[in-house]
């Protein structure tokens, strides 16, 4: 696992001051900028709600009120709609499935392996070499 790999640390301040604007880059399903790779110099913000409702542009528009540059994981670029009961497809994801996502992908550098880690199939979305299964 990577638990050793990063440093947590909890505060009340806000993001917005601990970082300069131009290397925060918030994450949300919404952002029309894809996610292409991870720089370290950036510090990535996990736009989440603390919610059972999906909120549809609650944080990109959270982001574009604090002049955040966005971006979004490469679902739609990597994996394919999953044919299901319900139709159901959504890449809004728990904090804890984005950070699966984007852990695997800085210790692999494959987004194929990263989204396998962190994308549920309940999600409706599937790599193409498992969509026939």
């Amino acid at each position: 696992t990577l638990s050793g790999v990063f440093k947590m640390d909890t505060t009340a301040e806000s993001y917005l001051d601990l970082f300069p604007l131009d290397a925060i880059v918030y994450l949300t399903p919404d952002s029309e900028n894809v996610l292409e790779d991870i720089d370290p110099d950036k510090v990535y913000v996990l736009g989440g709600l603390v919610d059972e409702s999906i909120h549809k542009q609650l944080t990109l528009r959270r982001a574009r009120e604090q002049s955040l540059r966005t971006a979004r994981l490469p679902i739609r670029e990597y994996m394919v709609k999953a044919p299901n009961s319900r139709n159901y497809h959504s890449e809004t994801l728990a904090i804890n499935q984005v950070f699966d996502v984007l852990s695997t992908y800085y210790e692999t550098r494959s987004w194929p392996a990263a989204l396998r880690a962190g994308v549920s199939s309940r999600k409706g979305y599937v790599l193409p070499d498992t969509a026939e299964q």
